[in-house]
């Protein structure tokens, strides 16, 4: 798509030189330019931190494997007694 800019004479020079020294386009510059800064745009803000309610107790049990969902979900199921 066609368009037409209005850019400050210094930053137009600026942008040019960096195309002739990158064997690009002006055109590839700005649109670069452009997509970073856009990129930069969308990234989330920095979040404000979340303070996570722990309760006391022994810790972790021994033998207890948290990537083993299987395993951890038979340890759960016994310690609730007989139902």
């Amino acid at each position: 798509m066609r368009t037409t800019i209005n850019l400050a004479d210094p930053l137009l020079s600026e942008a040019k030189k960096l195309a002739a020294e990158r064997g690009s386009t002006f055109t590839a510059v700005v649109e670069e330019a452009l997509r970073e800064m856009l990129t930069r745009h969308r990234q989330p803000k920095a979040r404000a931190r979340v303070r996570l309610t722990t309760f006391g107790g022994r810790g972790l049990q021994p033998g207890v494997d948290l990537d083993d969902s299987a395993a951890l979900a038979d340890l759960m199921e016994g310690s609730r007694g007989p139902v």
